[in-house]
């Protein structure tokens, strides 16, 4: 009786998703972040990925680790491939589910800017669901299940990415501390407030104004820049504003600019669509209930 042979075995695809991840970022802790796992399971995966192939991939050393001569020569195509995959799996996602959207926003964002525009999408399209995800940094849409990205960026713009608003910063107060503020050495006599991860926009503003040497910056520090502007709708001090997120508050009076000066920074809201996405059924209304205007 014919005995079938067993088969050779590959290498597990989590060993390889492991060992692209730490190729790609350069860190065995980077890219158990990435992947949601702990660093000592990426640890085991590339492990067993070099048992299996019979060679080190990684040179281990006190600073952390390095890629070997055969994983330098290997690892853009583990990546090319795993970013393969991922078009396909959003492509699966988006046609399975064409009517739920999922966005990723910086949480500034997501709080301030994007709520009246869904709103705009709800009355318009009523049949598509969006969730909101607030993040710091912006995903990899190549392997993260989002649509859509909603971000802040200096500099050039990668292919698929599209302006959306410049950055503009200035001063914002509620209007009873307006009232009281007729120069710009007035500020010393007002609590400023700072967001955090805006740490320069008072120094970037007052350095840009003529005379304002002897203003003092230091102020009321908040991690996010909704708390600290909720602080100065609420007469709590004086916040430098990114004009795309007071502009509601700023239209209803609630905030008001006690200097016309404005500083344009290099920064600006930049959208990113999935090529999936902009095939989706929902991609126009969304577009549209988001920009208005032409993107």
């Amino acid at each position: 009786m014919a005995i079938a042979p067993l088969r050779p075995k590959g290498p597990h695809l989590n060993a390889l998703r492991a060992f692209e991840a730490a190729a790609r970022l350069g860190s065995f802790t980077a890219a158990a972040e990435e992947l949601s796992v702990t660093p000592g399971a990426v640890t085991q995966h590339i492990k067993s990925l070099e048992d299996w192939a019979g060679a080190p991939l990684f040179r281990r050393h006190a600073r952390g680790v390095a890629l070997t001569p055969l994983a330098e020569e290997l690892s853009p195509g583990f990546t090319r491939a795993f970013d393969q995959l991922g078009l396909a799996v959003q492509a699966l996602r988006t046609k399975a589910a064409p009517g739920r959207v999922k966005v990723a926003a910086l949480p500034s964002i997501a709080q301030l800017w994007l709520p009246p525009r869904l709103g705009r999408l709800r009355k318009a399209a009523p049949e598509i669901s969006v969730s909101v995800v607030a993040m710091e940094a912006p995903p990899n849409l190549a392997r993260e299940p989002f649509d859509l990205t909603l971000f802040y960026k200096s500099g050039a713009l990668d292919d698929g990415e599209t302006e959306v608003s410049k950055d503009r910063i200035f001063p914002v107060c509620a209007p009873e501390i307006a009232a009281r503020l007729t120069s710009l050495s007035d500020l010393n006599d007002e609590t400023l407030l700072h967001d955090g991860a805006w740490a320069d926009d008072w120094d970037m503003w007052l350095n840009a104004q003529p005379g304002t040497g002897s203003i003092g910056r230091a102020g009321i520090v908040h991690s996010l820049f909704s708390v600290a502007l909720e602080e100065a709708r609420h007469g709590g001090g004086v916040l430098i504003a990114h004009e795309a997120l007071v502009a509601p508050l700023l239209a209803s009076g609630e905030l008001v600019r006690p200097f016309p000066a404005a500083l344009e920074l290099e920064a600006r809201i930049v959208a990113r669509f999935t090529p999936a996405f902009t095939r989706s059924p929902a991609y126009v209304p969304l577009r549209q209930a988001l920009f208005p205007g032409p993107l």
